[in-house]
């Protein structure tokens, strides 16, 4: 005869410490341009659809089941300046060649900046997905997070924070020149660049 085991005189009690999560999982738009949003994400981030159904198509770029879900909805209005909202999500890559072969890349589909900002620590180009949403493309300056933590630290980060725009065309030509990587991730000299502009659909 089967035994039944009592699995909950077993388990602990449920801890009342705060619980982080494991990773971040996925985001969900709404769109009235639902067809111009899959053909973007899936020509700069590479994703591809995993379902997709009158209401809504769910799409990933790895082994997560979803990364991006993108609703459909008629009738929707862009947000305006004076909309509060999601600023823009951001997407790192293993390496300044991967990041800049796909600045390359879309940039050849007709698909440009909005502006490109060395931070200090990380290097980063921003897009405007169809609808206006940003979405940013970085690589990490720093070798480890360790270290690209730290410099949040620094009175270099204290007194711009938010960093100095760069000339993407000019890295690129330094990369295939052979430039060493360090370089390649060092901040350059300019200015602070200005604050984020408000959404502009389309852009």
């Amino acid at each position: 005869m089967d035994t039944l085991i009592d699995t909950a005189s077993r388990r602990q009690s449920l801890s009342d410490q705060p619980a982080t999560p494991i990773l971040f999982a996925h985001f969900v738009l709404r769109s009235s341009n639902v067809q111009p949003m899959i053909d973007w994400y899936s020509a700069v981030l590479n994703m591809r659809v995993v379902q997709r159904t009158d209401y809504i198509c769910f799409l990933t770029y790895d082994d997560e089941h979803h990364r991006l879900g993108i609703v459909n909805l008629a009738g929707l209005k862009a947000p305006d300046a004076k909309t509060s909202g999601l600023a823009h999500v951001a997407y790192t890559f293993a390496d300044i060649g991967a990041l800049l072969s796909t600045y390359r890349r879309v940039k050849a589909l007709g698909i440009e900046p909005a502006r490109c900002i060395h931070h200090g620590p990380t290097v980063s180009i921003y897009y405007r997905d169809p609808d206006g949403n940003g979405v940013e493309l970085q690589v990490d300056r720093y070798a480890t997070k360790e270290a690209t933590a730290a410099y949040f630290q620094t009175e270099a980060f204290r007194k711009n924070p938010i960093g100095v725009a760069f000339d993407p065309e000019a890295l690129v030509k330094a990369y295939e020149a052979g430039a060493p990587e360090s370089e390649l991730l060092d901040m350059p000299d300019g200015p602070p660049a200005p604050p984020q502009s408000a959404p502009a659909k389309g852009a």
